[in-house]
This record gives structure tokens, sequence and C-alpha cells, in this order.
């Protein structure tokens, strides 16, 4: 049996996969390829830490199933009528795991500590100035200039216990080092974490003192990152776990015909992309070219994207599932640019044309950086885009690694070429921009490893931001998608594939975040 989701246009929404479900009380055990690194929810801005950590601690704000924001920590929220920003009005009565209240200091200490120096989610608050606390269930975020995406932004912002943090010497982001916040958790959230082993399996168990009503039935919750997909596939199969949230690509089919099992389909929000060291001026790794760097010019980029085949690779090593991507953010998403809808064609004779024009006819070599545990098939599709650069006489080095060591890698520029997948949190074009093409400072652009930079760009952001008429906004999100095209700053593929599978008796909501919530889960 098999479910499937796709998001479209007009709608954003995941949609919920029901199966059979029991009132009684039940243990559920999960896998995925990749373990979250950390239980500190400021440490590090990943998709798969963020997930796992939404179950444990909350924000001021939540997702519901159909991907809208509703009230979590807040109960209500809205614009201040004499400056800019947001007024957010507290729930009362909800108490950490611990047993101590949770109040608007709380807050603002979790203000504090995202946006210090250790900080992986300091971009959230760019736009913010200012955070006061009115009174205990009270708190006012000022910013520099109307944004009416802000509740949105801070959708994946948890909350912490300044007291707990502070007992236990973990009031700032574990972010290169290890405090109590590396491997234990204080939140308000429908689950507690109970023991943790990082690589090997964290156990959860639920919040007899939630502030909400629980829509699962779990009597706990154990986690067991798998790595290798045929081991996975095996404890799936055997009962061994009761779902997987990373299902290898070339098993689907075979499971969607398989008694017992069934499988959960859809397209992720996450754009799979090519980038490039923009601001390096000379190769990390190269045989043939020294003193230079040949992907500062904007014809040899263009010439990678040329020399990509993606319908190949989303026939061949994506079973046709996933779809191909021109831009940072998938069609369908708010603000992205029909305008800007085609990407680069196929045309190897062409890439080879740029490259002599550039003063490379003969090509070069180069280090290509790529995961081999994050995205679907990820070295897989790093050895296709290495062959067909090849036959254009671009020679990528190719060093698939874990993605634990992967993103220090690419933060310390030992890199030519890498791989990237986003997935941005707002669900809008801004998010991207602010993250992966905006030049780096301390609190924009913190993703964006190449450095990548340009004036009108970075102008435009803060205007995108704050600009409530929308048919102004898309025609500035639209010329800033046409410029990260013609500059050709990063070379968007395609958009993964979003596929999980569980025995039959589990009940589960797939959101095209990839984002899994125990508190929907129910086991027969």
């Amino acid at each position: 049996m098999a479910g499937r989701m796709k998001f479209g246009l007009s709608i954003l929404a995941a949609t919920s996969m029901w199966l059979s479900a029991s009132a009684g009380a039940e243990s559920f055990r999960w896998s995925a390829t990749t373990d979250p690194q950390t239980m500190d929810p400021h440490a590090a801005n990943l998709a798969p830490v963020t997930s796992f950590l939404n179950n444990i601690y909350e924000g001021l704000v939540r997702r519901a199933p159909d991907m809208s924001i509703e009230p979590s920590l807040a109960t209500s929220w809205e614009r201040l009528s004499d400056e800019n920003g947001w007024r957010f009005t507290l729930r009362e009565g909800v108490t950490f795991h611990d047993g101590s209240d949770f109040n608007a200091d709380d807050v603002l200490f979790s203000y504090e500590r995202g946006i210090s120096e250790q900080s992986d989610v300091k971009s959230w608050f760019a736009p913010v100035t200012e955070v006061r606390v009115i009174d205990d269930h009270t708190v006012d975020f000022i910013t520099a200039a109307p944004n009416p995406l802000f509740p949105e932004s801070i959708a994946n912002w948890l909350i912490m216990d300044r007291d707990w943090a502070e007992a236990n010497d973990a009031t700032e982001p574990a972010r290169d080092r290890e405090t109590a916040a590396t491997r234990q958790a204080n939140g308000t959230g429908p689950f507690r974490l109970v023991s943790r082993d990082p690589g090997v399996e964290t156990r959860l168990e639920p919040n007899p003192d939630w502030w909400d009503e629980a829509e699962h039935n779990l009597s706990e919750a154990i986690f067991n990152p798998i790595e290798n997909s045929a081991t996975a596939l095996a404890a799936l199969l055997s009962g061994e776990v009761d779902m997987l949230q990373t299902v290898p690509v070339r098993d689907v089919e075979r499971l969607r015909q398989t008694d017992g099992i069934a499988t959960f389909e859809g397209i992720e929000t996450r754009v799979i992309m090519l980038g490039f060291g923009h601001d390096k001026e000379d190769l990390s790794y190269s045989q043939d070219v020294e003193d230079e760097n040949p992907f500062q010019d904007v014809r040899v980029r263009r010439a990678v994207a040329h020399a990509i085949d993606v319908d190949t690779i989303i026939r061949v090593l994506m079973s046709g599932l996933a779809e191909p991507a021109s831009q940072l953010l998938p069609a369908g998403l708010s603000g992205y640019s029909e305008a800007n809808d085609e990407r680069p064609s196929f045309d190897p004779d062409l890439a080879r044309e740029l490259l002599a024009e550039a003063g490379f006819a003969d090509g070069f070599s180069f280090s290509f950086r790529c995961t081999n545990d994050r995205y679907l098939n990820d070295s897989d599709v790093c050895q296709a885009v290495t062959s067909m650069l090849a036959a254009v006489g671009l020679n990528a080095a190719l060093e698939a690694i874990p993605v634990a060591q992967y993103w220090g890698e690419l933060r310390d520029g030992n890199y030519d070429m890498f791989l990237l997948g986003w997935s941005p949190g707002t669900f809008d074009a801004e998010h991207p921009i602010r993250f992966l093409a905006h030049t780096p400072t301390d609190q924009l652009g913190t993703w964006n490893f190449g450095g990548y930079s340009n004036a009108r760009v970075d102008e435009l952001l803060p205007l995108i931001q704050q600009e409530l008429d929308l048919n102004a906004r898309q025609e500035m999100l639209d010329e800033v998608a046409a410029t990260l095209q013609d500059e050709v700053a990063y070379v968007p593929l395609y958009t993964e594939p979003l596929l999980w599978a569980a025995r039959d008796g589990v009940e589960v909501t797939l959101r095209p975040d990839n984002f899994f919530m125990l508190r929907w889960v129910r086991v027969d």
C-alpha cells in the first residue's frame, strides 16, 4: 500500500497519510541515515537536528499538519502599532521537563543565546534590533523595518530554560565544543530526552505535563540511525524498526509491493545544487592550474551547468521521482520566480565553447566535495556529476565524506566545488537569499560557503523582507532570481524526492520539509 504527497503551485500543505491506529500506549522505533549531531537547539541549523529537537523543545509558533503557522509557546502575536516589530503573548502554565516555569525571561535568554557568536541560527534574527520583556508573559521583538514574515521565520527557533542552561554551564551554543546541552535537553515539548548515545540510540518518552493534548499513543520512542541502506531496509522488513525516515530510491518499488509495508512519497522542499568558491583566489587542489581560480569566471560556472544532464540523473538515480530545479527553492513555494523557470540545457558542446572562451580549452582539475550520508543517493549523484564534467574536460577530484565532518570542511574552504541541499524554513524565496546569496556577514549569508557577493542582491534583501505589496515584492524576487541565474551563483540540479516507509499499523504525517513529528504518530 502506498501514499503519495506533493506540494503544488497554490498549496504548500503536506498531506497526512493515515493508517490504522490503536488507543493503547505503544513503543515506537524508527531510523534514518543521519543522526542529529547535537541536542543543542542553537548550535546547528541542520534539518536532522531541528527536526528531531522539535519533538523535545518548542518555539513561540509551530507548523500545523498543513504547514500553516499556529500558536505554540505563544498564544497570539500582533504587529506593534507605534513602531516596527511584533508583540507575542506567551502561554501561561507551561513548564520545562524539569518542572521549572516557562516565562518571558526564557524567551529573552534564548534570543541572546541565538544571536551569540557560537550560534548557528543568528540569521533568523538579522531584522531584529531589540527584544523587550514587557511582563512575564509578553515579549516585543523590535525590527529595523516592517517584517511581515517574522513569525514564520522563527517557526524553528526553540526556547531553552535560562536557569537550566546557567546551572549546567550551557549558556552558549555548543557549536565547536561539547556542553551539557550537547547530549542532554530540557524543553517544554511533547517528548523528553531519556538517554542519548550518539550514532547508536536516542530514547524519548512522552512528557506527562505537556500543555497540549497528545495526539500520539506512544509510551516511548527510540531512534536508531542506520547509515547502510541495506541494513536499514532489512531492519524494517524484519520488524526491528517500525519506520524508515530515509528510504533508498532503488527500494521504493519493492516496498510498494511488499505486504505489511506502506510507503509515503512526495517531493521535499529541498533543492540539491552545486556551489563554487567565488571568493577563493586559487584552487584548493589542481594538477594544472596555479594562482588562479577558474570558477571566478562566470563562463566556467555556466559550462558546469551545461555539462550536467539533470534529466538522466533524475531518471537513473532518482527513479524519476525528483524534479528539475532552476532556482534555490522549488516551484510552488511563495516567491518562486515563474519568469525564471527555465534551467540551463544539457549541452556539452556549449560547455566546451564556454571553457575555451574562458581560456581553459583543455579543461582543468579541481576538488569536488560531497556528502555520502546526507541526501538521497548523494555520493552516486556526485559520481555522475564527476563523469559528466570529465566529458567536457573538467576533471573533478571527488571526495565524498560523512556529513558530520562535511560542514566544517566547507566552512574551512577545503573545496573548489561542493554539493549542497537547501530547504527554505519559511517556505518563501527570501529564505535562501538570506542564507545562501547575501554577502556573508555575522548574521547574513551564514551558509554562503563560497562567498558569493552581489551588491544589488544585498540591497534588495531587506526591501523584500519588508515589502507588503505582493506584486512589488515579486518583482524584486524575480530580479534576484534572474541575477543568480545570470551569474550562476549556484547550479540548481533537482528537487529531492521525499520517501518514508513504515509497517502497517503505523500512522504518520508526511511533511514536505522532511520533519518527523512524534506528536502525530500512532501505532497499532
